[in-house]
């Protein structure tokens, strides 16, 4: 979204008999809005007779939802010449975030839904007998009314002003949030597709491939327990350290779920027992005088557990940091190390992945790496009590530099 315009742009000066290019841009927006409501007006007649009257096919929402985003270019247009002509300097709405919406039906029922869409819609639909009444008015004046103009062309454009910031300004902040949340809930469902991709991967390939050939080696010694016992013993012992394999194997993966040490003792205990397993010194600090909701926790691990996995893969740093605290409603965490810096979330090291998982929970994740460090990495979630509701102040909480 643009930076907001000073609101002196917004206000041109007052009107008088003279007329200076204040006047003559509101004249030309004037005599401008008939042809251009005729092309609105066409476009939205069509794509409303078009898609509604096809809705007992299965093209016709495919093609209202197209309709619907094509609005948006005219109400793009609409902004432009309002802003070149009246000075009327509104923000450019929001992106439909379709990004992370999923398949083809979200996608197109979030296009369906868009409140941008349909507001453009209503405006290019009344701008027709009104583009009509300001361009005869005008050009009359014009001949007609020649000395009192100006202030006849600033009581219309006032209208058309008021026209542009309430039905093309952006989106208010619920309908912003809605579809903040629609492109979080996307990326959930992404993610979650995923992880459940990588454990059925992980178990197929590796535990139980494990388990199958066990099974085999039984079986085979079995065979040989009476004809040869030695050989028997030996296929025995072999499969008994395949069994610790796959344990480990199935250890491992069920960390990669939820670790049952952080269901266990939290955080502080978890975050220890990922650190042991860097490959730099990694001192964690955890400053929490209760537990926040089981799935906020969650994130939080597996957040800081690739977060160290970067620092032990791409940082050649020497030492690391991990501090975790509360800040009124917030669980912060902060992962520092000495490396050489230059880690971006477009960095291929998994931090776009993590930025979006965390505002999908209307979480913040911020980035500081210079070329030849530090690195710094702040995330930020939801406290969520327990049970799942939003907590109040922080009863323990100090400062980070």
């Amino acid at each position: 979204m643009t930076e907001p315009f000073p609101a002196a742009d917004d206000r041109p000066p007052p009107a008088r008999l003279a007329y200076d290019r204040h006047t003559w841009k509101e004249i030309a927006h004037l005599l401008a809005n008939l042809p251009v409501a005729l092309v609105g007006f066409t476009y939205v007649t069509t794509v409303l007779s078009t898609g509604l009257g096809l809705t007992v096919t299965v093209i016709g929402f495919p093609l209202l939802a197209s309709g619907l985003s094509g609005a948006r270019w005219l109400g793009r247009a609409e902004r432009a010449r309002a802003r070149a002509l009246l000075g009327v300097r509104v923000e450019e709405p929001s992106r439909l975030p379709l990004r992370g919406a999923g398949g083809f039906l979200p996608r197109m029922w979030m296009a369906l839904k868009d409140p941008v869409g349909w507001r453009t819609m209503l405006y290019e639909a009344i701008r027709l007998p009104w583009g009509i009444v300001t361009f005869t008015v005008t050009l009359t004046s014009l001949f007609v009314l020649w000395p009192v103009l100006p202030f006849i062309a600033r009581g219309l454009t006032n209208a058309d002003r008021a026209m542009v910031r309430g039905l093309l300004s952006p989106s208010d902040e619920l309908e912003q949030r809605i579809a903040e949340l629609e492109s979080g809930r996307g990326v959930v469902f992404d993610t979650a597709a995923a992880d459940l991709r990588r454990i059925e991967r992980d178990l197929h390939d590796g535990a139980q491939a494990r388990l199958v050939n066990l099974a085999m080696g039984l079986g085979l010694a079995k065979e040989k327990l009476l004809e040869d016992p030695d050989t028997a013993a030996s296929m025995v012992a072999e499969a008994h350290g395949e069994v610790k394999l796959a344990l480990q194997e199935l250890r491992d993966l069920a960390r990669g779920i939820h670790p049952a040490v952080l269901t266990d003792r939290g955080l502080d205990a978890a975050l220890s027992s990922v650190a042991s397993r860097c490959t730099v010194p990694v001192k964690v600090t955890v400053d929490l005088a209760e537990r926040p909701a089981a799935a906020i926790e969650g994130i939080a691990y597996f957040t800081v557990s690739e977060l160290l996995q970067n620092v032990s893969k791409h940082s050649a740093a020497r030492s690391a940091a991990v501090d975790v605290w509360r800040v009124d409603g917030r669980l912060l965490i902060q992962v520092e190390d000495d490396g050489r810096g230059g880690a971006r979330l477009d960095g291929g090291t998994g931090m776009r992945g993590l930025a979006d998982r965390l505002g999908a929970v209307d979480g913040l994740f911020v980035v500081e790496s210079p070329e030849g460090g530090p690195t710094t990495v702040t995330a930020e979630l939801p406290w969520r009590d327990r049970s799942g509701a939003p907590a109040g102040e922080a009863r323990t909480a100090r400062p980070r530099s």
